[in-house]
């Protein structure tokens, strides 16, 4: 009796046992989940928190990259030095310029071209297909082509306009520094926004023709159907590509530079640009990882706004 009151008794130990074992010792879907992320865990590691880690750090200390002499814990010098240059508030306004103008014209210019292409017309398919090309072309390219367009001297886009009267004389759009900047802004709108059309394109054929129909039926004109059909169904959609190239935007170092390198006379100059002098032409690498934490810090707010817009928004 005592044998099977003591079997009995263990039973319950024996089931806590088990359940302990399972929640302290994953699944063998979890454990071949984790093998599988594993490999990529240690490329994120090594690719990119390693090297973020590295740039807080530099961040916090003097650096050199010619003088090896110079170290030392330096807190928060470096970034009061870099708020302290007199270059740094015209490159953040520089750089609020060219995101807040690229920004708004590529969404304006992808939301007209996805409007245009949901609707049906002849030759549909190759046109959206075409529209692609200005995205995939490597950014490069396509600097060093717009500069050659827009050049005085030889720049074709200079000789159409003086041939059909536009211009009196060839203007050297990147050269003068009221126009360099929203020149480039330019350029890289016709450059960005395609990325806008097809993503907006997808969401609009996601909408049923039902509802289109139901609203025509109800008396909705044009302007009405869309602020009532397509413009919400669009709004998830536009924030994330809003906050994506906000920050795609800002952080853009190659574009500028191989168009106009800063220049005239540092009126093309952004925050990547002011990184790129502080470490590559000053050798100061404390300067520059401080400017970069400051930028890093701007895009990780921006990322924390959004995840409040977004939950406040799935709260309702």
């Amino acid at each position: 009796m005592d044998m099977a009151t003591g079997s009995i008794a263990s039973r319950p130990q024996a089931g806590i046992g088990r359940a302990a074992r399972r929640v302290f010792w994953p699944s063998a879907r979890v454990r071949a989940a984790c093998a599988f992320l594993a490999p990529v865990a240690v490329l994120v590691a090594a690719l990119i928190a390693v090297p973020l880690a590295g740039v807080l750090w530099q961040s916090l200390h003097h650096a050199s990259l010619i003088d090896a002499a110079v170290g030392g814990f330096a807190g928060l010098d470096n970034f009061w030095m870099v708020l302290d240059d007199e270059h740094f508030v015209p490159a953040l306004t520089h750089t609020l310029v060219w995101t807040v103008l690229s920004v708004a014209g590529e969404y304006a210019c992808g939301l007209a071209t996805a409007l245009a292409l949901a609707q049906p017309f002849r030759g549909r398919a190759l046109v959206r297909g075409l529209i692609i090309l200005p995205w995939v072309i490597p950014i490069a390219i396509a600097g060093v082509n717009w500069a050659w367009l827009l050049n005085p001297d030889y720049g074709v886009l200079n000789a159409w306009l003086v041939r059909m009267g536009v211009l009196a004389a060839p203007f050297d759009w990147l050269g003068r520094s009221e126009t360099a900047l929203i020149t480039v802004t330019l350029v890289n709108v016709w450059r960005s926004f395609p990325f806008y059309t097809i993503s907006l394109l997808a969401a609009l054929t996601s909408i049923p023709d039902d509802l289109y129909e139901a609203a025509a039926l109800d008396g909705a004109g044009i302007v009405r159907r869309f602020f009532v059909i397509p413009l919400p169904h669009l709004r998830p959609v536009s924030l994330t590509l809003i906050v994506i190239h906000i920050i795609w935007t800002a952080i853009n170092f190659d574009f500028i530079w191989v168009m106009t390198q800063g220049g005239p006379l540092d009126a093309t100059e952004t925050l990547p640009i002011l990184i790129y002098r502080y470490a590559m032409q000053e050798f100061d690498v404390g300067l520059a990882c401080a400017l970069a934490t400051l930028s890093m810090a701007a895009m990780a707010m921006l990322f924390l706004v959004q995840a409040l817009v977004v939950r406040a928004r799935e709260a309702r």
